[in-house]
């Protein structure tokens, strides 16, 4: 694998890419400009917001662990920090689309500032890219023209407020764009919904809460090879629950069961079910049932 290339600042990024830095803190990037990438495969840190329009066949995009197909019409987003690259089989191949990168200085003490937190699709994996129509690839395009459009222009004291203006107008459109996904693909998150339904039935006919303890949304996300955010957001959208509630809402399902026994203790049957602290189970059983296990164990 080819050293990993690192981009801490804007202008770095244009300069590799051959795009004039009319901004220190936000770009609009023009791909085509960019010189032929060479073959194999290309690795870059980033430390800035990125989001990357593809508009032409080159290769896999890698990003983790992973690699994704990434074809045409496919927003993909990377939080500050992250490494993505592009596996191209050797190939060389010419750059084209288009990418908005923004430092987390631009937006600090912003309303998108306080909001940035709310994109969870910064965290997702590559494999949970935004599949585009041409409709919503004009919008954004559009978005990005605007805010170019505002880098073009001799910077006053409207400028800051519009360009962080309409990168969150393009973020919010994108949020839309995924719920529409998100229903688009129902019948791929059913299934997902009913391996996660499986997994947790699975792990409370196992040793695994004695050993791992209680089932986190990591392990779970994990587990069904999706990234924590995409696996919650998923969840919300199918069942109205976060996943935590719905892995809490499960749990207290065997806990019902179990406390049938009464050869076992409250604090047998905490154990069971990975609790550390007996007292935990006893305040989320009567938080969720709106009694304590030994009195749900009276009434029954």
């Amino acid at each position: 694998m080819n050293d990993i290339l690192r981009f801490n600042t804007i202008s770095e990024y244009n300069a590799f890419n051959r795009n004039e830095t009319k901004h220190p803190l936000v770009s609009v990037v023009d791909f085509s400009k960019a010189a032929e990438r060479k073959g194999g495969t290309f690795m870059a840190y980033f430390g800035f917001y990125t989001i990357f329009l593809k508009d032409v066949d080159c290769g896999d995009l890698i990003y983790g662990k992973n690699t994704y197909d990434y074809q045409e019409g496919t927003l993909v987003f990377f939080g500050p920090g992250q490494l993505a690259g592009v596996a191209s089989n050797g190939r060389p191949y010419k750059p084209k689309g288009y990418g908005l990168v923004f430092h987390p200085d631009l937006i600090h003490g912003s309303s998108l500032g306080r909001r940035i937190h709310e994109y969870s699709f910064f965290g997702y994996q590559s494999n949970e890219a935004l599949h585009i129509s041409l409709r919503e690839r004009n919008i954004v395009l559009d978005c990005f023209s605007k805010i170019d459009y505002e880098l073009d222009r001799n910077i006053d004291k409207h400028s800051k407020r519009l360009i962080i203006s309409n990168i969150e107008l393009f973020l919010d459109y994108c949020v839309r764009f995924y719920d529409r996904q998100f229903v688009t693909r129902d019948q791929v998150h059913q299934g997902i919904m009913l391996k996660f339904d499986l997994l947790l039935n699975e792990f409370y006919a196992s040793e695994k809460p004695k050993v791992i303890g209680l089932p986190s949304v990591a392990y779970c996300a994990d587990q069904l090879h999706l990234s924590p955010n995409y696996f919650g957001d998923l969840v919300k959208k199918e069942t109205g629950k976060t996943a935590l509630e719905f892995i809490h809402y499960k749990l207290i399902d065997f806990a019902k069961d179990r406390i049938f026994d009464k050869d076992k203790t409250v604090s047998e049957i905490a154990y069971e079910l990975g609790f550390k602290y007996p007292q935990h189970f006893v305040r989320l059983f009567k938080q969720r049932v709106g009694h304590t296990p030994n009195e749900y164990r009276s009434l029954n």
